[in-house]
This record gives structure tokens, sequence and C-alpha cells, in this order.
């Protein structure tokens, strides 16, 4: 059976732009869900921030894969749930070539990726298992787009925020995202004398808190 539900409602141009100014683990300093486990990008450095837009697939058979592709909108992310199979891959050169040629600002697959080389070359952030050259065929069987999914520890919704970057991926509701990037570098900027300080034989330990536990 397939499922095929509307594309969701895009997350605001003001989200896009204060997360792609931070990094994902300073998230990780604040929370330890909504974190994409396991999952690498396909070359480094690497960013990206946009809507997710969820497939499901049963193991073998991507059909889904590809109608969903076609659907994509500028600053959107194919995420695909790939049913527990991490060793297949269900995004291969056209599939990437089709999703830059719409717009897309990125992929989380959980799951494998294939054609290594044509897909570096298009240029586009890919997060995932890896690469395999074992793929996924178009059987027509079941699939379901624009549904909650599972990816490597994370629900995920049609319409959530996928915010990534070289050291991985993390998943964030449109709310929770509200202001989120002025919390992240307000961090991310309080390093920077901490780093003056250090070049000047200053303590990090000091900085961070840990010296105060100091036996």
């Amino acid at each position: 059976m397939f499922t095929i539900n509307d594309m969701p409602r895009q997350i605001d141009d003001s989200i896009v732009a204060e997360l792609g100014q931070t990094c994902v683990s300073t998230l990780g300093h604040l929370r330890d869900h909504g974190f994409a486990l396991g999952l690498r990008p396909n070359r480094r450095p690497l960013k990206f921030v946009g809507t997710a837009v969820t497939v499901r697939i049963p193991h073998l058979d991507s059909t889904a894969v590809h109608i969903a592709v076609d659907m994509l909108r500028p600053g959107d992310v194919l995420v695909v749930d790939q049913s527990g199979d991490q060793q297949r891959s269900c995004f291969g050169g056209l599939v990437s070539y089709t999703a830059k040629a719409r717009g897309a600002a990125g992929a989380v697959i959980d799951g494998a990726v294939n054609d290594h080389d044509e897909t570096l070359a298009y240029d586009f952030p890919v997060i995932s298992r890896g690469f395999s050259p074992l793929t996924t065929r178009i059987g027509g069987i079941e699939g379901a787009i624009n549904v909650p999914v599972s990816v490597a520890g994370a629900v995920v919704r049609p319409g959530d925020v996928v915010f990534a970057d070289s050291d991985g991926a993390a998943f964030l509701t449109p709310e929770e995202a509200v202001g989120l990037g002025d919390l992240l570098k307000s961090k991310e900027d309080a390093e920077i004398p901490a780093r003056e300080k250090i070049s000047a034989g200053g303590s990090l330990a000091e900085f961070s808190g840990a010296a105060k536990h100091r036996p």
C-alpha cells in the first residue's frame, strides 16, 4: 500500500539563516535527543538547514523515494527511513542529480548510498550510513511519503527542521527552532575571548567549569 500525503509547510527563512551560522555540536551541549546517530556526511565540509520531506520504504523497494524526489522544492531535505535496512542503497547518482535539480538542500538516509564519485561531482550533501554497491529496486510494493519516520534513533515528522553539518544531523520541530540559532551563536561567541585567554596561558578548565571539580 502507498501513502502520499501533502507536502509540509516549509520552515521560515529566518530559521535557516540563524541555524546556518552555528554548529550542530553546539546543540549537542544542550540536549541528547533528536540526533541522527551513526550517520556520516558524504563529504566535508558540509552544512545545510531545511524542511524535512519524509519517506519510508520497505527495505528493497525504493519506488516511494523516486516519487518523493520529484516532489522536492527548493530548501527541502529528503529524509528516508529504510525500515532497518542499513546496508542497501536507495540513493544513487540519478536520484542525487534530481534532488539537486529540484533545489533540495540535502538528504539524510538511514541506509547506504551509492555512486560515490558521481554524487560527489554533483556536490549534493548527503548524510547516510556510508556507501554500498547493493541497491534497492523499483517494485511498487509499498511506501509512504510525508509520514512520521524513524531515522537513526530519532523520530522525524514532515515539516521538521533538519539541521546538519560536517558532524552529522539533528531534527527539531519548527517551534523548537525559533530563537535557537541566536542561543547557539551566543554560546559559540563566548569561546572567542576564551581562546584568547588560553593562548596567553589561561586555563580551559577554568573556562568550562571543570576546575571546580578538581580533587
